[in-house]
């Protein structure tokens, strides 16, 4: 997987749990989903992972962080 088309994939499923969009609302999943949409060029999804990073608890962060890194690990 790659590539821009990838990203923006990516970036809209960081949107749809960022505002409950057809699901619960789920700040890591949120995190985590805009995290791997910067990493494939996003620059919307690195902002709005910045901006989501100064609202969840530190805790939440770290397991944003660790689930991103699970899912590129196996993708």
């Amino acid at each position: 997987m790659g590539g821009d088309n990838h990203a923006d994939v990516f970036f809209e499923m960081g949107l749809m749990y960022a505002t409950g969009r057809g699901c619960a609302v789920d700040f890591i999943a949120a995190h985590k989903w805009l995290n791997i949409a910067a990493i494939k060029g996003s620059n919307r999804a690195a902002a709005l992972r910045g901006d989501l990073a100064q609202t969840i608890s530190k805790a939440e962060l770290a397991a944003a962080l660790r689930a991103a890194r699970e899912w590129m690990t196996m993708h």
